[in-house]
């Protein structure tokens, strides 16, 4: 069903792949500078428990958002996924298992957020704890989640990589999206090795390395939702791999 809408419309499909990456690239922003940011303090588990409980519902909705994110991932894959194999189902193929350990994850990593939220609660059972060790088990499930994104993010780089190097051939998407999409591959992939090897230099690399990633991520987005594919183009394509358009 999916393969024969592409078919006759791959231009709708690939604007709702756009406003799918439009709403993940929002919530990953939201999430990351209006609730992490916001209510975790370096260096101080008392302090971000406090801010934690403080505003349980906000933290409740980041995480649910977040789970959101992920379902709107998954759906984008399968529209990228359709779109490009005809430029090389093989690379796209491979595209789409590294994003899914990826997306899978990073699904088990945000349970790390809930899971800050246990030892900070009424349970009759927690006042065996004192409010320190409740805060530094809590502190700990933040700093598991941490490093939990990191290592999804070492998959995702891969992804970006691969499916950087199918945009670059297909003649439908600009080439220099390709290359945006395959240098915030190699971002991500130096970030996740750096948190595992010298978490002190990842910190000071971090913000360096975010610029050229989200650059390349809005530019791939940007041009889906307003742009759209070279139709003409992506069935020429389609047709010389040897399989009907959206096939």
């Amino acid at each position: 069903m999916l393969d024969r809408t592409i078919e006759s419309s791959p231009q709708l499909y690939a604007r709702i792949g756009g406003a799918l990456y439009l709403v993940i690239i929002i919530i990953g922003l939201f999430g990351e500078a209006f609730v992490r940011d916001k209510l975790i303090v370096p260096g101080d588990a008392a302090a971000t428990a406090k801010n934690i409980m403080a505003s349980e519902s906000l933290w409740r909705f980041h995480i649910a958002a977040e789970l959101f994110l992920l379902i709107c991932a998954i759906v984008l894959l399968m529209i990228l996924f359709v779109l490009l194999r005809p430029v090389s189902r093989e690379l796209t193929l491979l595209a789409l298992f590294f994003n899914l350990v990826s997306i899978s994850l990073e699904a088990a990593t945000a349970m790390y957020l809930v899971v800050a939220l246990f030892p900070l609660g009424n349970a009759v059972y927690l006042k065996a704890f004192s409010p320190e060790q409740l805060y530094a088990m809590a502190t700990l499930s933040l700093k598991s989640h941490g490093y939990g994104f990191g290592v999804s993010l070492l998959f995702f780089g891969c992804f970006c990589v691969v499916i950087g190097r199918v945009i670059f051939r297909s003649g439908f998407l600009p080439k220099v999206i390709g290359v945006l999409i395959q240098i915030a591959g190699l971002c991500y992939l130096t970030d996740t090795f750096a948190l595992i090897l010298a978490p002190g230099l990842a910190h000071r690399l971090f913000p360096a390395i975010l610029l050229p990633a989200f650059v390349g991520e809005v530019s791939l987005c940007f041009w889906l939702l307003c742009k759209g594919i070279n139709v003409k183009r992506w069935k020429e394509v389609a047709l010389a791999s040897g399989t009907p358009a959206g096939v």
